[in-house]
């Protein structure tokens, strides 16, 4: 695996086995079937318990029957999922940054009782509404009401592009108090069985094909008062749990695009043209050095990220800086392997393709790579571009 500053050197005995129990899995249970799956456009939904059975969900909560892992390891466990498919990783990212994270960090002891045993093993399935058909780079102006009725609520509002939401037991949903002063943004613990919710799936996608990716619609769906988050308002609530899930991605996609890197060498060295492997030209290992290179990059920006999250310096322009520029190496990699292959490249045969395919998603998801460069232009100017 392409490590050229010896950065896996530095690794604990913990992170190790997390990373070869990660490798292992994904060599395994993933690469086999996943071409299949994502031309087919599903998702493995065996793997679900057996990432529980792993400990792949919110591997860095302590208690509740959790690991307790540092960030470092987690981010290592979100990269070699993506290097089997950005479908695989975005179902334990959801489920363990954008659902548990929330209950652990807000909700109630009760709440955290009730939910994170059970999604933790992947008994249960979660999912995270925030965006909505109207707003998505701007979620403060969302539209999902709930107003108080007796001892609940009632919600009303649709959400769009959740992953995970046609699977899901339970929706953590973001949306406004009318009840109260200014509507303040609360979180809400959702089942998707209540009377109103539906989780229509979003078919026909040309990305992200291996993962499931739905809708939340909420009419007049009642929720006790117990099924409130209390312990945030606002709208730190949801940033704060995309800050967590974007440190995940920047992780992650270093391993797609290391797996597309190692597919081109590998290809490189096997296809003979001319009388020799196409590896012994100098136009293709200019492209082979450059990947190399920009994937280094990425690998630094992501350690860093985690050392700083584990002194607890991370903010969450620096997250913004890695997800924007290791998406963007990812995406580049992952096309410039595929020119290597020539036209194999484009089967589900080989990965970059798929990977190529998968990136143009998370390009845009969890921040569109122009907001996180605003982001990064108000943190250095001192003026916001949004407003």
């Amino acid at each position: 695996m392409l490590d050229y500053l010896g950065l896996e050197a530095d690794l604990t005995q913990e992170e190790r086995m997390i990373r070869d129990e990660a490798r292992r899995f994904v060599e395994e249970e993933v690469k086999p079937d996943i071409g299949e799956h994502f031309e087919n456009g599903t998702f493995p939904m065996d793997l679900v318990p057996k990432m529980g059975e792993l400990g792949f969900y919110a591997p860095t909560i302590d208690g509740y029957g959790l690991p307790g892992v540092g960030d470092r390891a987690y981010g290592i466990l979100m990269q070699e999922l993506e290097a089997g498919d950005s479908g695989l990783r975005s179902m334990a990212s959801v489920q363990g940054a954008l659902v548990m994270y929330p209950i652990y960090a807000f909700g109630s002891e009760e709440q955290k009782e009730r939910w994170l045993p059970d999604l933790g093993t992947g008994d249960a399935v979660g999912c995270f509404g925030l965006t909505e058909p109207e707003h998505g780079s701007n979620p403060s102006g969302m539209q999902t009401r709930a107003e108080r009725d007796d001892d609940g609520f009632v919600l009303n509002g649709s959400k769009t592009w959740i992953t995970n939401s046609p699977i899901a037991d339970v929706a953590v949903v973001w949306g406004r108090d009318t009840s109260a002063d200014d509507s303040p943004v609360r979180g809400f613990l959702v089942e998707t069985d209540r009377d109103g919710v539906t989780t229509n799936k979003i078919d026909d996608k040309l990305s992200m094909r291996a993962s499931v990716t739905g809708e939340i619609g909420l009419d007049d769906v009642w929720v006790p008062e117990e099924n409130v988050l209390p312990g945030v308002e606002g709208m730190k609530g949801p940033l704060s749990c995309l800050t967590q899930a974007r440190f995940g991605i920047s992780w992650g996609v270093v391993g797609a695009a290391r797996d597309a890197f190692e597919a081109a060498l590998d290809y490189a060295k096997d296809r003979d043209q001319f009388g020799g492997p196409i590896a012994r030209f100098q136009i293709q290992q200019d492209k082979l050095a450059e990947m190399a290179t920009q994937i280094t990059n990425g690998q630094l920006m992501a350690y860093r990220l985690a050392e700083l999250k584990s002194r607890d310096e991370l903010r969450h322009q620096h997250v913004s800086m890695a997800k924007r520029h290791n998406v963007r190496m990812a995406r580049e990699v992952s096309r410039t392997a595929r020119e290597i292959l020539g036209g194999n490249g484009i089967t589900t045969d080989y990965s970059p393709m798929r990977h190529l395919a998968n990136m143009e998603t998370v390009y845009t998801y969890e921040g569109t790579h122009d907001i996180h460069t605003l982001v990064i232009g108000a943190d250095l100017t001192g003026i916001p571009a949004f407003e």
